[in-house]
């Protein structure tokens, strides 16, 4: 790839950006992970950033940081595409997301929309009329990136971006990090605004970092905080500082592991011992590691979720679902449309039982101060291989939007075919600093995660 830039610098920010772009258009022409790249706005915002350092000025968290913006949530001037035909003739964003205008107060510098599944409704990361990203660990074989910030996964575990965001509905920050080999975090709701963000479900939607290592994840995370006049999930928002205790450590904390049971058939045994040697490590770093019954099965909560998705994500987006000729793809209006035939009785007796079920499991994780189990029950399969009428990808994280939890997805080894896996690290609503804290403790203890070669 060439490193030289064709925009003129006039500072390290600028240098940097334009390097950054450089990659970015290079790397595109096979991952497919943007659905443009902003080189002219990313160079002017750089330049800017430059000045303000060379005067003195206050630098924010994410100071001159390129990242990328998933295609359903607003920037400026920029048509949200959605990962749909039927957006085709939208008009420009008139103002960036609540979300993305917090990252640029920080410093943050767009360098481009990243590709999304259609209206963020799957785990594997396809789109069938816009495109799929390539999973940036299998250059020859085109293999799933996750979903639904599939764009993001792809670009950030390329190493193209050192973060960019996401949004998670039932693992959609989580499934693609691990797929692609990054951190992301599926952050509580309430604690990040998503005004200006295309809903899929407002019970469950949440906005998230995917990055590079951990302490960028927090970062970026520390930047997104805060309340957001527009968003009423941000109306009792609780400031938390995701920095401070970043390397506390582990020791002394009572961390759960799911058992090998629970964990069901879906899951390889190569995952399963990944899982064991991942517990140990926390182990050594002073962790109490203890066996941990889930009071429920996965599959049940994976099925409350997505009575609530469908129907929610029915009544949003209806006009396009209906309406055969809309360009929706038949695997995405499929989905939705089983929302239409969820009736209000059954999906109000979901959300009435939402709230029982989350104090079971509150009580049922009671001493415990986190829990671990896998990210992704396998590493990324073949494109080829994707049946649409499944959603195994989402097997261990779609609970966790359920719950109202956090979950941290940390890259902890690669399999025996060389691509990523990943550890789930879950705490309660408002712990996401403690989740980072532990996924920085084991970051360091694995040390440096191998880079694929793009």
């Amino acid at each position: 790839m060439s490193k030289s830039p064709k925009t003129a610098t006039s500072g390290a920010i600028t240098a940097a950006v334009a390097q950054t772009l450089e990659t970015a258009e290079a790397a595109n022409k096979k991952l497919h992970a943007f659905t443009q790249i902003t080189r002219d706005s990313a160079l002017a915002e750089a330049q800017l950033a430059d000045v303000q350092a060379a005067e003195g000025a206050a630098h924010g968290l994410l100071h001159g940081m390129p990242v990328g913006i998933k295609d359903i949530a607003d920037v400026e001037g920029l048509v949200s595409g959605c990962g749909s035909l039927t957006r085709k003739q939208a008009a420009p964003a008139e103002r960036d997301a609540h979300v993305v205008m917090k990252l640029r107060t920080a410093g943050a510098i767009v360098v481009g929309k990243t590709h999304t599944v259609e209206y963020a409704f799957g785990g594997y990361g396809t789109n069938e009329t816009v495109g799929t990203p390539w999973n940036p660990w299998d250059l020859k074989v085109h293999r799933i990136p996750g979903g639904s910030s599939n764009g993001t996964g792809s670009a950030v575990g390329a190493g193209v971006l050192p973060g960019g965001l996401g949004t998670d509905t039932g693992g959609s920050v989580r499934i693609p990090a691990a797929l692609c080999g990054c951190v992301g975090l599926k952050t509580s709701i309430g604690l990040i605004g998503r005004s200006g963000i295309a809903p899929l479900s407002q019970t469950l939607d949440t906005a998230g970092p995917l990055a590079k290592d951990v302490t960028t994840t927090a970062r970026m995370f520390a930047a997104m905080l805060g309340h957001d006049p527009e968003d009423p999930s941000t109306e009792d928002f609780r400031p938390i500082d995701p920095l401070r205790d970043l390397e506390r450590g582990v020791a002394g904390l009572r961390i759960g592991r799911v058992v090998d049971e629970d964990l069901g058939a879906i899951t390889t045994d190569e995952v399963k011992a990944d899982l064991a040697k991942a517990a140990g490590t926390l182990e050594k770093l002073g962790a109490r590691i203890e066996p941990f019954k889930m009071p429920q099965s996965f599959d049940s909560f994976t099925r409350s979720t997505g009575i609530i998705i469908a129907a929610e994500g029915y009544a949003n987006w209806r006009q396009h679902i209906d309406d055969a000729k809309s360009g929706m793809a038949n695997p995405i209006r499929t989905r939705f449309l089983g929302g239409k035939t969820i009736s209000a009785a059954d999906y109000l007796d979901v959300i009435r039982k939402r709230d029982k079920e989350i104090s079971a499991f509150l009580s049922a994780m009671d001493r415990l101060d986190a829990i671990i189990l896998p990210t992704i029950p396998f590493p990324a399969i073949p494109v080829a291989e994707v049946d649409e009428t499944k959603s195994p990808m989402a097997h261990f994280t779609r609970w966790g939007n359920y719950l109202a939890l956090s979950g941290l997805a940390i890259p902890t080894a690669l399999s025996k075919s060389k691509l990523p896996m990943s550890m789930q690290i879950v705490v309660r609503r408002f712990d996401d600093a403690l989740a980072l804290r532990i996924g920085r403790a084991f970051e360091k203890a694995r040390g440096a995660f191998p880079a694929p070669k793009i």
